[in-house]
């Protein structure tokens, strides 16, 4: 009889099983003595389990992403045929949640908002019924007030959640002295004061036609944010300089410390050497604070300043052009134009040159909020709207600066 060897691994099926695939997957049918042999495979039905189980779970994934698939799909059919443009969404449908609803508001009131709407906007803490502008409103505003309180634009800036913000500073330093090798030792103690800036609030209201929040293509959003930035601005720019009273910040020019270098004549610059003014300005500011200093002038005493020649012949002032930008500088400084400065007369201070970061403080308490009033004007087909902010500012450290003043001595 011819022998063909097994050539079965190890732990394989038994030589008297017959293999029936059509009927069972795994294992094998009886003996020829009809018994059944012991499952062979436990682990592979374990894993062909557990496969299995991931298969179905990762077709549920798939199947509910495509659900809600379909569903926004459907949503933005919707939306489009309710806008009657075939194939294409909204303009506005970019926006965020919290512009949609921002832009509601202004335009039809809270009672036109969904409750989800009415939870994207922060409810102003201390004003029944307004809302806090939301981010991106905020942010245009404060863009818009730099172009008319140009000292917000130099000088420092942080937020505060408090009705008055204290700075500590030193009064006094440390002395040392040149002491022998067993000699006692002096001592000294430095001394501290503090700054207080209390916050202040501007308020203003806008009044705008019914007609006008129910034109669609208008921006009206952006047209409050540049009358609100206008209004506060120019008020900020007046009090920052000139503030006085229990009701606005201490102004920099109303501060009695404040470091001032002479005209050397009664009513205006000298008609010799008019340069050497600036030049002594110039250095009479520390080196820590001149080399982030600006100068700050109205558009009168800037030009005539513009006028001034060194011992050269050389005009004071130059232009240079950065990205086609020009960029006036006096010594090097650059120069900013602050209306509310005084023209050059008696006993004035036309111009400051100083370090506002460093001089300088504002504390923004309130950006801004907004109150919609649709009933007080309702007759004449008006809606108002009431802003406010909140805001503290003041002088952080008066030898920062060296104000030119106008007098003879």
């Amino acid at each position: 009889m011819l022998h063909i060897p097994d050539h079965r691994p190890a732990g394989s099926f038994p030589a008297n099983a017959v293999r029936t695939p059509a009927r069972r997957k795994i294992g094998w049918e009886t003996r020829d003595d009809g018994t059944s042999p012991p499952d062979a495979a436990p682990e592979i039905r374990a894993a062909l389990d557990e496969l299995t189980g991931t298969i179905e779970t990762r077709l549920a994934t798939v199947d509910t992403a495509l659900t809600e698939f379909r569903g926004r799909l459907d949503q933005a059919e919707a939306r489009a045929a309710r806008a009657g443009i075939a194939g294409q969404l909204p303009a506005n449908e970019g926006e965020t949640v919290e512009r949609r609803a921002w832009n509601g508001f202004l335009r039809r009131g809270r009672e036109s908002l969904t409750a989800d709407e009415v939870r994207s906007l922060r409810l102003a803490d201390d004003t029944a019924g307004g809302f806090l502008a939301i981010d991106q409103f905020v942010a245009e505003l404060l863009r818009n007030v730099v172009q008319f309180s140009p000292i917000r634009q130099v000088a420092r800036v942080a937020n505060t959640s408090s009705q008055a913000v204290l700075l500590p500073k030193r009064t006094g330093r440390l002395t040392a002295s040149w002491v022998g090798e067993t000699a006692g030792r002096p001592s000294t103690e430095p001394t501290y004061g503090q700054n207080r800036y209390p916050v202040h609030e501007l308020a203003c209201y806008v009044d705008v036609s019914n007609a006008m929040l129910e034109d669609s293509s208008l921006d009206i959003a952006s047209e409050l944010a540049f009358d609100f930035a206008e209004e506060f601005g120019r008020a900020e720019a007046a009090a920052f300089l000139n503030g006085s009273g229990p009701l606005q910040p201490a102004g920099l020019l109303t501060d009695t410390g404040l470091p001032v270098t002479l005209t050397g004549a009664a009513a205006a610059f000298p008609t010799t050497s008019p340069a050497d003014v600036l030049i002594t300005a110039y250095h009479a500011l520390a080196p820590a604070y001149r080399a982030n200093a600006v100068w700050m002038m109205n558009s009168n005493t800037l030009a005539t300043v513009r006028k001034f020649k060194d011992s050269t012949g050389n005009y004071l002032l130059a232009t240079a052009g950065i990205a086609n930008a020009p960029v006036t500088t006096l010594l090097g400084c650059p120069v900013i134009e602050a209306p509310d400065l005084p023209d050059i007369a008696a006993g004035v201070l036309p111009i400051l040159f100083g370090d506002f970061a460093q001089g300088f403080r504002i504390f923004d308490r309130v950006a801004l909020s907004v109150l919609r009033d649709p009933y007080s004007q309702a007759t004449n087909g008006l809606t108002r709207f009431h802003a406010r902010r909140r805001v503290a500012a003041g002088i952080a450290k008066s030898e920062a600066f060296q104000a030119v003043k106008v007098a003879a001595s």
